[in-house]
């Protein structure tokens, strides 16, 4: 097997893939390997209609052979050590790989055991959750076997990915039981860890509202802490000004965003932000380059760039990251290069039908690709989500053409 490489990425999902190709487009002589362990690649952003009982979860998933770039070579390991000092990387199995370059964009870890009985409970007791592939078609399950009662939904205040998703699905569950007539019925749930619903101010008046439409009661500064499958309990912590306090709730259908982090073999490197619990990547959140090393760069999911964690981010960062990199190979500068904003998307679906897209920066501004009022809930956008994105996906993203 090949050894060395002028550029090695970690990680082969819409990130890796979607950079590689880019490379590939720009310069086919490039030696560049993908390193990522998983047979199937998935389109995760569908989760979320699997879990509305929308897409057959099925649809979501393709073979990752399918999809690395023809010119670039795919090494079926994961890593597990990193020697930056030395440009070295060696795999779970123990090869040595060695590169010029390196690209980590490995995605996200699911914390589930940071919550107490959690790993115990989920895909049973109604606990469910759309942020893994083996748990999405449970939460339709939770949905129309639903016939009213305690509907809990929760997010963390951490960083996860798709910021939006507990709201996503919690809406789609909350129309749903209004069209079976059984809404009046039921008691739905927010508990957040965040201060508000989204944090671009004319996107979070909105979404106060769409909340109030469904009748959800809504707990900020609110964190999980742990579930009793059996007993349909969750134990959840609210802030409230210096003080916290346990509450425990009863459920008949929970759906859980667990805590993340950066991967644990990230978190353990030293590429990881030194002292930081979660263990992004890091980098410079403008350029993605490593703050300490080179000739190693970040982006997606474990890099340190912010509540960025999309894959309209991705899409964004890959181009400006890649742009970087080949001036970094011509030993050019980049520092008058195009910086990156903290661009993210949140495509909301808000009931079956209606989709809001919120885009924004880092300092929150609204920052709207077509000219629409992001502000109003359509239909266009929902048929956006369900048709053209999965097809873009698979035929554009991946294939580096946008």
């Amino acid at each position: 097997m090949k050894t060395h490489y002028h550029i090695l990425i970690i990680g082969g999902g819409n990130a890796g893939i979607s950079v590689a190709a880019r490379l590939l487009r720009k310069d086919p002589g490039f030696s560049i390997a993908i390193m990522e362990p998983s047979e199937k690649h998935y389109y995760q952003p569908g989760w979320t209609l699997v879990g509305g009982g929308v897409f057959d979860v099925t649809s979501t998933i393709r073979n990752e052979a399918d999809y690395i770039p023809a010119g670039c070579n795919w090494i079926k390991d994961g890593a597990e050590t990193f020697d930056p000092e030395n440009n070295l990387v060696i795999t779970r199995s123990g090869e040595k790989l060695t590169y010029d370059f390196l690209i980590v964009c490995c995605g996200i870890q699911l914390d589930w055991h940071l919550v107490k009985g959690l790993p115990e409970t989920i895909g049973r007791n109604g606990v469910c959750s759309n942020y893994h592939v083996k748990y999405a078609p449970y939460t339709y399950e939770c949905i129309k076997n639903f016939q009213g009662g305690w509907a809990v939904f929760t997010q963390p205040g951490s960083l996860i990915k798709c910021g939006a998703a507990p709201q996503k699905i919690m809406y789609l569950a909350a129309d749903n039981f209004r069209r079976r007539g059984i809404l009046e019925k039921s008691e739905v749930s927010f508990y957040t860890g965040k201060g508000v619903l989204l944090r671009v101010k004319e996107i979070n008046e909105v979404l106060v509202k769409i909340a109030e439409r469904y009748g959800v009661h809504v707990y900020y500064l609110s964190n999980l802490k742990e579930v009793r499958g059996d007993a349909r309990e969750a134990v959840i912590e609210i802030t409230k000004g210096e003080s916290k306090e346990l509450v425990t709730v009863h459920f008949d259908m929970l759906h859980v965003t667990p805590p993340m982090s950066a991967p644990d073999f990230i978190k353990k490197s030293r590429l990881a932000v030194q002292d930081d619990p979660f263990g992004w990547v890091d980098v410079d959140p403008e350029t993605f380059q490593h703050l300490r090393y080179k000739n190693v760069f970040s982006i997606g999911d474990v890099a340190n760039a912010g509540d960025v964690k999309t894959g309209a981010a991705v899409r964004i960062q890959s181009k400006m990251m890649m742009d970087n990199l080949l001036d970094v190979m011509k030993q050019k500068s980049i520092s008058d290069n195009p910086r990156y904003d903290g661009y993210t998307a949140c495509p909301l679906t808000t009931a079956y039908g209606k989709l809001l897209l919120a885009e924004f920066d880092k300092d929150s501004k609204l920052k709207p690709s077509l000219p629409l009022d992001p502000r109003k809930e359509r239909l266009s956008m929902w048929l956006m989500m369900r048709y053209i994105m999965p097809w873009a996906y698979w035929n554009e993203i991946l294939k580096g053409k946008v």
